[in-house]
């Protein structure tokens, strides 16, 4: 792990209100849940190469894919 960066594992993961949207606008109430996930090696050294916050760029990927499978779903259904 990195030396410089300090984890904000005990920190809460609840924001005010204000924080979150500004933060993370599709956010919907700022709660986080830890989970255990097994990701390609090769993939996982990719988004850590871009330094910390590495577990946030990969929820936003996810998120962004999930947004456009309810997209296209949506589309579907009309």
């Amino acid at each position: 792990m990195n030396k410089e960066y300090v984890p904000d594992w005990d920190q809460s993961v609840m924001r005010d209100d204000e924080t979150a949207v500004a933060a993370k606008p599709q956010m919907i109430n700022g709660v986080k849940q830890i989970v255990t996930i097994r990701l390609d090696v090769d993939m996982l050294e990719w988004f850590k190469a871009a330094g910390p916050g590495y577990q946030t760029r990969i929820n936003q990927v996810l998120r962004e894919h999930m947004d456009a499978q309810r997209a296209a779903a949506a589309d579907y259904d009309k």
